[in-house]
């Protein structure tokens, strides 16, 4: 299950293995910052992704105020109308309303609604539920005990990939209090990611480090989830579908993430005897913007959840060019980042474990040979032995 922003990003997710996409219309999802789809892009997004039998789940998983829940319907019409499969809810009024209104539609419960237990899972069920998103907070074995203790045409959905809440199940009024924007209505400002300090109530003024940078501390900075080498562990568990993290992230995120977990989970599949993940895999998802991996609370009490120094993105490689065609024997792409002839390209191509392009020669669009690709969104043709799918990524080392 991977996320989509916006219709470019659908597409990617699609196009490098997802099974299924999440998105939001342009209300009652919880990514405010988030490029959203208005009703023409949610038909179109659907069409493409059926078109090559990938599921579209939309998110109606805020916590509405009267003055908002009164505009559900109608859009529960649209979306039951459109070929949406399955809407995402957390508040019990909004799952009411997708059973009135949005009857075509399967019932996804939100992690937003913290489920931990089988009792909770159940209730769902009766009220219409096909699946649950489970909290971030359980154990693979607390989540193995909800699958054995719920009925079997409950399916089971957890994350295992993406940046983490401090909060219960996101559930979080940190951000309402310190800016007014609320975190539970889709408008999070991350005050969790901010720098504290300590001060002693008869020092008004004095800030004290609370660890020994100067910078202060961190103290509420999550770490990012990577659960890829535990996948077999999550199936015996009882999942039914993984879900990546990252609505706001960028084409690339998309890209590498699906088709990574899109390999690991082939791989697996494949696999007899005892799983490891494929060592690119890895490579992968390290090649990314991201915060220090963790196992969230999966493996027992986090021992590697939050870093206290900072929370800044570790970036190792930028977007150098994406590839739109193939003629004569050269690849056609769009630049995106400056680099020089000579330069070793990866190649992040659906479908394909990466594979580097050394840039032996360059050629602007005109076939005028040059010694560098100056100026973004410059076409520019590479020499290659074969052609490569439209909407490959052509990375370098940052």
């Amino acid at each position: 299950m991977c996320p989509a922003g916006d219709l470019s990003r659908l597409k990617t997710a699609v196009d490098f293995g997802a099974d299924a996409v999440y998105i939001a219309g342009e209300e009652f999802g919880m990514r405010t910052a988030a490029a959203k789809f208005d009703k023409e892009a949610i038909i179109e997004g659907v069409k493409y992704a059926h078109e090559r039998d990938v599921r579209v789940h939309v998110t109606c998983n805020t916590v509405p105020h009267d003055g908002e829940i009164s505009r559900l319907p109608q859009f529960l019409e649209f979306l039951n109308t459109s070929g949406v499969d399955a809407i995402i809810a957390s508040d019990i009024g909004t799952v009411a309303l997708v059973k009135k209104y949005a009857p075509k539609c399967e019932i996804h419960i939100s992690v937003q609604s913290g489920i931990t237990n089988s009792v909770t899972a159940s209730e769902f069920y009766k009220m219409g539920a096909k699946r649950v998103v489970l909290a971030r907070e359980l154990s693979l074995e607390e989540i193995k005990h909800i699958r054995e203790n719920t009925p079997k045409e409950l399916e089971i959905e957890a994350f295992a990939h993406g940046a983490m809440c401090v909060s219960f199940s996101a559930r979080c009024l940190l951000s309402s209090y310190m800016t007014g924007r609320d975190a539970n209505r889709g408008d999070c400002a991350q005050p969790c990611r901010w720098s504290y300090s300590l001060m002693e109530e008869t020092r008004p003024g004095q800030y004290f480090d609370i660890t020994e940078t100067k910078k202060g501390t961190y103290i509420l900075n999550a770490n990012d989830m990577c659960m890829a080498p535990y996948l077999d562990k999550m199936i015996d568990a009882g999942i039914d579908s993984i879900k990546i993290e990252g609505r706001a992230k960028s084409d690339y995120y998309v890209a590498v993430t699906a088709n990574a977990y899109r390999g690991a989970l082939d791989s697996l599949k494949n696999s007899s005897g005892e799983w490891q993940l494929p060592g690119w895999v890895s490579e992968e998802l390290n090649k990314i913007s991201h915060r220090t991996y963790s196992t969230g609370f999966y493996l027992g009490t986090p021992k590697n959840a939050q870093t206290y120094e900072n929370a800044g993105y570790i970036r190792d490689y930028n977007v150098a060019a994406v590839v739109t065609g193939y003629e004569n024997g050269c690849i056609t792409a769009v630049l995106k980042n400056k680099f020089l002839r000579g330069t070793v390209l990866d190649c992040l191509e659906a479908g394909y474990k990466p594979f580097n392009i050394t840039v032996n020669t360059l050629y602007d669009k005109d076939n005028n040979e040059i010694e560098s690709a100056p100026s973004p969104m410059m076409i520019i043709k590479i020499p290659f032995e074969r052609e490569i799918k439209a909407g490959s990524m052509l990375r370098m080392k940052v």
